[in-house]
């Protein structure tokens, strides 16, 4: 359990230093780089496999995959029912990724690469990108630079502090919850020893699938949100 939780890192003045495990020039390759990298080939060769074997008439495997599709895009609509379809395989595969990423520290010799900042961050700033993305792709450029000077001139710079804050935000809200579960299941192992397995086990997977669906839904509620002050400004326009 040790080993699951910390893998290739070290505890230093209580908190957790990422070792790297190949350097070419400036560039690190740490084990969080590489648990993405599987993360992200698996679920790609899954996804592939099951495409290629869809019936009309669905086994267990294809009516559980439909399933959680079904589950994902009512969700997606809930938010953003006019544009769910255009959004819903991006938030789909952020929360697919998300639960993966996060019950990885399970895997002994694996640590979750959402407990490294730099992971976490660079999904926030993904969800940052995408939101604009989207507004723009939908509303064009000219109408969705507009909100940020409606209704006045002078909200522009609260505009661009709340688009960098809530990134900042979302990344470490996710960063903090995974590291201080981990940590937090260390000093239950320290003090109880490994008939506390269990219960850090059960304790690790809805942490896990929580903090995942939290951060999907601020970040279906982030692209929404850029897409929909749009169509409000237009309807108040007419």
């Amino acid at each position: 359990m040790f080993t699951s939780l910390f893998g290739n890192s070290t505890l230093n003045q209580g908190h957790i230093d990422i070792e790297p495990l190949l350097e070419l020039g400036p560039v690190v390759i740490t084990s969080t780089v590489v648990t993405t990298w599987v993360i992200i080939g698996v679920v790609w060769l899954f996804g592939w496999i099951v495409s290629r074997q869809l019936r009309i008439e669905p086994g267990p495997v294809q009516t559980a995959i439909e399933g959680i599709v079904l589950a994902i895009e009512d969700a997606v609509a809930a938010v953003s029912p006019r544009h769910a379809q255009r959004i819903m395989p991006f938030i789909g595969s952020l929360w697919v990724f998300l639960l993966i990423a996060n019950l990885s520290g399970l895997i002994p010799g694996v640590h979750s690469p959402t407990r490294d900042l730099s992971a976490t961050a660079a999904l926030a700033f993904l969800v940052f990108l995408s939101t604009h993305w989207f507004g723009i792709r939908i509303q064009g450029l000219r109408n969705y630079l507009k909100h940020y000077i409606s209704p006045s001139p002078i909200l522009l710079p609260f505009h661009l502090i709340s688009e960098v804050t809530r990134t900042i935000a979302l990344a470490v809200r996710l960063f903090g919850n995974m590291m201080s579960l981990e940590m937090a299941a260390l000093l239950i192992l320290l003090v109880a020893g490994f008939l506390a397995q269990v219960p850090i086990l059960m304790l690790h997977i809805v942490e896990a699938a929580v903090q995942a669906y939290i951060f999907g839904m601020l970040a279906l509620i982030y692209v929404a949100g850029g897409i929909q002050s749009q169509q409000l400004r237009q309807q108040k326009m007419e």
